[in-house]
């Protein structure tokens, strides 16, 4: 596995995942799910927050933990199968690797493998409206939270969750209006959580919010990415799969991981394996990434909705926090 970042590194807080989501991962391996869960924060309601009331939603299982002790468990998992992890090696191109009988490329939202193979691939990209700055913070909410604040600027929404006994991941999200208004287009870094702190006073505590979307010279407000491929493989270069995570949206291969696995059993038959995983998953992963973009859509019109009452604006949404 060759790994373009180092052992340590990684960019976010934490990272939330439904029981829903869990189950696929319990039944295709029990003794992993066990080590993978056996430090999760878990609760089994979220929140909204409309009004500075908080009605709690039950019956929605959610499971958190930190995005650091994620790589950890999959990196024990890795050494466990005798995968070598050669870190801080980067491939761009699948012919640098001529070898292989199964090439699986998850390079991210600006894939350079997607880019070079376009072709096969056939990738399409829409950009989100509004913005988002991702934090972390002290405060700790363990029910995950939606907090919806009515300011002079506008709506902001927070996507709130606790992943670790100290910290809770802080996502605030603003449509471009609002960003404009509130001076967040030329505000500083400090100045942003400060905006943070004045629009979302219920995070009061939360005076340690520091900035996570920011690495490098990559500005603290962004924007949603979403898109698909009308392919995942491409036969031509030895059939190289590309599962590219696109940024807050859910990617079109849950689910198909372990039977990319089988398929690398029988390397010379790993072509018809994802061919037909991908036939057989098209229509599943066409109605998950459907149901992700109704939820942008919803979050892009929210300042229609503030006129419901707190019990009511839960109602008229799947309620999908952000990872």
């Amino acid at each position: 596995m060759h790994e373009r970042n180092e052992a340590g590194a990684t960019y976010g807080w934490g990272v939330v995942f439904s029981d829903i989501a869990l189950s696929f991962l319990q039944d295709a391996d029990p003794a992993f799910f066990s080590k993978f869960t056996a430090h999760h924060q878990r609760c089994d309601h979220m929140e909204v927050i409309h009004r500075g009331v908080a009605v709690p939603l039950r019956g929605n299982h959610f499971s958190r933990t930190s995005r650091i002790g994620l790589l950890r468990v999959l990196q024990d998992a890795c050494a466990e199968a005798g995968v070598e992890i050669r870190y801080g090696s980067r491939v761009n191109d699948p012919a640098e690797l001529p070898d292989a009988d199964l090439i699986v490329a998850a390079d991210g939202v600006n894939s350079e493998v997607r880019t070079r193979l376009a072709e096969h691939f056939k990738p399409s990209f829409e950009v989100r409206r509004n913005k988002f700055a991702w934090y972390g913070t002290h405060q700790l909410f363990h029910p995950v939270s939606l907090i919806f604040r009515e300011t002079e600027y506008g709506v902001f929404i927070a996507h709130s969750y606790q992943y670790s006994h100290e910290l809770s991941t802080f996502l605030v999200e603003v449509d471009p209006d609002t960003w404009h208004r509130a001076g967040l287009d030329t505000a500083t870094e400090e100045e942003s959580r400060a905006s943070a702190r004045r629009c979302l006073p219920m995070t009061s505590a939360a005076i340690r919010c520091s900035a996570i979307a920011r690495t490098g010279s990559r500005p603290a407000w962004c924007r949603t990415s979403t898109g698909r491929t009308a392919r995942s493989y491409c036969s031509a270069m030895r059939c190289a799969a590309c599962i590219s995570r696109w940024a807050r949206e859910p990617h079109g291969h849950a689910g198909r991981h372990r039977a990319v696995r089988r398929g690398l059993r029988t390397p010379r038959r790993c072509a018809g394996r994802v061919s037909g995983v991908e036939d057989s998953r098209r229509d599943a992963s066409a109605k998950f990434q459907d149901a992700a973009r109704r939820s942008l859509d919803w979050y892009e019109s929210v300042d229609r909705k503030m006129k419901l009452d707190p019990v009511a604006l839960p109602m008229t949404t799947c309620c999908a926090p952000a990872a």
